[in-house]
């Protein structure tokens, strides 16, 4: 049991400074500060990372590709089938996710057991390896240590995914921890642009430059390495699971940029109090859980509408897609910018509109749009060979697609999960949701080359009844959380098990609210 005061500390309950009925954003309100600011950018390097690798691998394509069929040459004197071609291609998209969905079972463990700040450190080993074996993948003529490779950089990325967003949280005071949080998906979308960018033909995506393109992923994991041991700990991380108070209320103040740190010690005490009184939930035990079956389908629900939504197959393969099309092969490449650009842009302008429409609301209206310009795509990509302007018609639709999915499926699946479950289930629930979320990149990685080949310009259609399922299973099932607290939200599962296995009322002291109220631990 992690203790609440360091060592040479006097034990005792911490209290807040102040008395009576106080608004909790009072209580707890922070500022930006220089601190803040610069652990932030340090730590979203490992979303970089993330966005660097899912999109560094569609530019230089076709060199890529060549590669292959070069090695086999020199192997053994002929050039390998298209079937073989298309198959080590899509294993080397594909292996990505792989690694992705052994990191994400990784994160916690390591997160927990070296601290967020020590596991972000650590784990740009991997990415300086992976940089390695894909920069000398030409040089050694082995296509295969490119594909390690990639294996590693995903491994990798599921560990950032998982430990990132979790630093950023613990860092953040109370009233920015929302605007804080989006940062992890702002940098995963300009870790894509850059990608898209340094893999045009004029820059790296190269027969020459395409190893160093791959090899750049050190670079992230470089300035990481460089700037994070300048940072602290997570407080809650130190208080909460170290029992170092002294080195938590020195974190908060490097942080704050100022001493008054009481109310945030007061307030993780008040978390822990509560963590202590809500039994662990095992992935088993939470799968058999009838209690939480409903917030649990939920939840990978949203994970699958993220991933089958036709997304991946833009930001992979955008650039044949665009040659599919009937796009100039020569501007392909550089239209391919515009999807990153909208990433980018829609990111910023979700941040203020997660907290106003709330999150129901922004999903719908996301699957909605995608839904609309999947249909408008697939019968531009049929009437192009009869109607020229109609190529680039499917320009606009892959962009306008890209401003659903960024204004809710893009992070909304990322940030509902965490808020469907209460503090004992909810690591087990983010273990399920994320390894799905990575098993279903992982499907869309691998099989899309081939449902391109086969259904040509018809295969849209299949993210367009995608789409519409989910938009349907949304409005159904999803509640609204925007405004409510995480009592709030289970008491909406609970309506329908009136015997709760998870949680149990109980009268407790909310420092937050200076009164006592009935909780649902």
């Amino acid at each position: 049991m992690a203790k609440t005061t360091g060592e040479g500390e006097s034990a005792g309950k911490v209290e807040f400074k102040t008395t009576g009925k106080l608004d909790k954003n009072e209580q707890l309100k922070g500022s930006i500060t220089p601190s803040l600011v610069f652990a932030t950018i340090s730590a979203i390097m490992g979303s970089l990372q993330f966005g660097y690798n899912t999109g560094v691998i569609n530019n230089p394509q076709s060199v890529i590709q060549e590669f292959f069929n070069e090695t086999n040459y020199k192997r053994s004197g002929s050039y390998m089938p298209e079937e073989k071609e298309r198959f080590l291609w899509s294993t080397t998209v594909a292996i990505f996710a792989v690694g992705g969905m052994m990191g994400s079972f990784l994160a916690g463990p390591l997160a927990d057991r070296l601290g967020r700040k020590g596991g972000l450190l650590l784990n740009n080993l991997l990415a300086l390896v992976a940089g390695a074996f894909m920069g000398l993948s030409k040089i050694a003529g082995s296509y295969e240590m490119l594909i390690i490779g990639r294996l590693l950089v995903g491994i990798n990325c599921g560990i950032n995914t998982g430990i990132v967003p979790l630093y950023l949280s613990e860092i953040s005071p109370f009233n920015l921890r929302g605007g804080i949080g989006v940062f992890n998906q702002l940098g995963v979308t300009i870790g894509i642009l850059l990608s898209q960018i340094l893999g045009l033909p004029i820059v790296l995506g190269t027969d020459d430059l395409w190893p160093l393109l791959l090899a750049l992923t050190a670079a992230p994991a470089i300035i990481q390495i460089v700037t994070l041991p300048f940072c602290y700990e997570s407080p809650r991380y130190l208080l909460i699971l170290k029992g170092k108070k002294h080195k938590a209320e020195t974190a908060l103040e490097w942080f704050r940029g100022n001493k008054d740190v009481e109310n945030d010690i007061a307030e993780m005490t008040t978390e822990y109090e509560k963590e202590k009184s809500e039994e662990k939930v095992s992935i088993i035990g939470l799968i058999t859980s009838k209690a939480l079956r409903r917030p649990l389908v939920i939840s990978i629900v949203l994970q699958l509408s993220q991933q089958f939504s036709g997304i991946n197959a833009v930001l992979y393969y955008s650039t044949l897609l665009f040659i599919s099309a009937g796009v100039p092969e020569d501007l392909a490449a550089y239209v391919t910018l515009s999807t990153g650009c909208v990433m980018v842009s829609m990111t910023i302008v979700s941040i203020p509109l997660m907290d106003k429409a709330g999150r129901r609301t922004l999903h719908l209206w996301g699957l909605g749009i995608m839904f609309i310009w999947s249909i408008l795509l697939t019968v531009s990509l049929l009437i192009e060979e009869i109607w020229s302007p109609a190529a680039y018609i499917s320009i606009v639709c892959v962009i306008f697609f890209t401003v659903g999915f960024a204004l809710g499926p893009g992070s909304i699946p990322w940030l509902i999960v965490a808020e469907l479950f209460s503090q004992g289930p909810r690591p087990a629930a983010i273990s399920v949701a994320f390894f799905v979320n990575w098993t279903a990149n992982f499907v869309v990685g691998l099989v899309f080359p081939s449902m391109l080949n086969g259904l040509q310009d018809f295969v849209f259609l299949v993210f367009v009844v995608l789409l519409g399922g989910f938009w349907l299973f949304t409005f159904k099932f999803l509640p609204e959380t925007k405004n409510k607290s995480f009592d709030e939200i289970s008491a909406l599962f609970r309506k329908d098990d009136p015997v709760k296995q998870y949680s149990s009322e109980k009268k407790t002291y909310s420092p937050l609210m200076g009164e006592e109220r009935s909780d649902s631990s």
